[in-house]
């Protein structure tokens, strides 16, 4: 398993087009892919899921990644927030 911290700068925080990509970018891979803020999780690969975290600006997530692929998902995840995000 391969996890990841992450602390959002977008003023939005995770709005509907970014987290539509993230989503998009997320179901490529064949890794578990969870989402999490506080005590809430997510699935990474679902649309109404991650919206429903609330992400703000300046919240710290956790993404957690488990699978075959998690090394190649680790790294597209992680660029995926640190170029949009």
């Amino acid at each position: 398993m391969k996890t990841f911290n992450y602390t959002i700068k977008d003023e939005l925080g995770i709005h509907a087009r970014p987290a539509g990509l993230l989503v998009k970018e997320a179901t490529k891979f064949k890794s578990s892919l969870t989402l999490k803020k506080g005590e809430k999780e997510a699935d990474l690969k679902r649309l109404f899921a991650v919206m429903g975290l609330a992400v703000k600006n300046t919240d710290t997530v956790t993404v957690l990644i488990n699978g075959e692929d998690e090394e190649e998902a680790y790294e597209a995840i992680r660029q995926f927030f640190e170029g949009n995000l």
